[in-house]
């Protein structure tokens, strides 16, 4: 629902009708409704955690095959939902010039993001399938900021073809 109508126009009653939880309920778990929307992202990362975790740990393929595979599962999920994207970077392009709250709590969960993608990447480069030196954390930034654009462009497009692009361009990048 927050991909769907974004953050402002959800009103809590709205999600109290989807759900069938009584007010009540809802206020005795969340302070507010910028704690529902906060604890929305807790359990979003939890899910971006294990993705991460069921890719990066595969020993199967090559650690820019790993981070490629999570990348490629991401857009099977969004392609599920319609194209909707990514709720951090939904939220964070509605919300970051509006609650501080919201702004550095997505920003953290990029970092996050980033912080484990580039974990993967030294592997990569312990391989030899990245130069010696690289930047790791930088590459991984990079991606995440890379990958949240053409998101957004999916998303406007309805269409999957600027994250196939963008992950062909940035592994085509890496591999060179």
């Amino acid at each position: 629902m927050l991909l769907r109508q974004g953050y402002h126009d959800l009103g809590i009653a709205a999600v109290l009708e989807a759900t069938g939880i009584p007010k009540g309920s809802f206020y005795h778990h969340f302070a507010n409704k910028e704690d529902f929307g906060l604890q929305v992202i807790d359990l979003y990362m939890t899910q971006v955690h294990a993705g991460l975790d069921h890719c990066l740990v595969d020993e199967s393929r090559t650690p820019l095959d790993r981070v490629r595979r999570f990348f490629e599962l991401t857009e099977e999920k969004y392609r599920g939902e319609g194209y909707l994207g990514c709720l951090l970077g939904g939220l964070g392009q509605e919300l970051s010039g509006v609650s501080e709250a919201f702004r550095s709590k997505v920003e953290w969960c990029f970092c996050e993001i980033a912080r484990r993608i580039a974990n993967c990447l030294e592997e990569a480069v312990g391989l030899g399938d990245l130069a010696a030196g690289t930047d790791t954390r930088a590459m991984a930034d990079l991606l995440v900021n890379c990958w949240e654009g053409a998101a957004l462009r999916t998303r406007l497009r309805r269409d999957p073809a600027p994250l196939r692009q963008m992950l062909d361009f940035y592994f085509r990048g890496a591999a060179a």
